[in-house]
Order: C-alpha cells, then structure tokens, then sequence
C-alpha cells in the first residue's frame, strides 16, 4: 500500500511515498520501520501509542488505533503538526 511521508520524516525515506505492508496499521509500520531504521520511534512513542504531533489517516479518515485493519489498497497519509513561535 502507498504510504505518503511528511517533510518532517522524509530524512528517512528521501521521497515522499512508499510502499509498505502489513495486515494492521502497527505492522505497516513495523515494515516502514524495517525499510528505514528508526522513522516508527518518531511515530510512536515508549506506550505504543502515536505521538501526540502525529497523525495518521487511512483513506482519509484519521486512525488513532494500530490494530487497525488494514487492506493492500488502502492509502496510509502520515501528518507532522508544524509548530512555532
């Protein structure tokens, strides 16, 4: 499935979409993580949870559950809140 990287992450990935698998939202980015070493730490944090500057959406609809299912056609979007002073 497409997996579209924020600015943020792309240091990682050095484009802003992948391919990644997996049958939940947590082992999609298990694999992002084993394509790129480290890019899940900055995702999810020591609870397994997804950081709160973090957002994700599968087709467009914001996900806050890893276990998530998730299908080979569906389009993961991973959002970086911008801050600043």
């Amino acid at each position: 499935m497409k997996v579209h990287i924020p600015t943020q992450l792309r240091s990682y990935t050095r484009v802003s979409v992948v391919e990644a698998q997996g049958q939940t939202l947590a082992e999609v980015l298990y694999d992002l993580d084993r394509q790129f070493p480290g890019i899940r730490f900055r995702m999810i944090n020591e609870q397994d949870e997804i950081r709160e500057h973090i957002r994700i959406f599968v087709n467009r609809e914001t996900v806050f559950d890893l276990e998530r299912p998730m299908g080979s056609e569906d389009e993961v979007r991973i959002i970086g809140a911008l801050s600043g002073g």
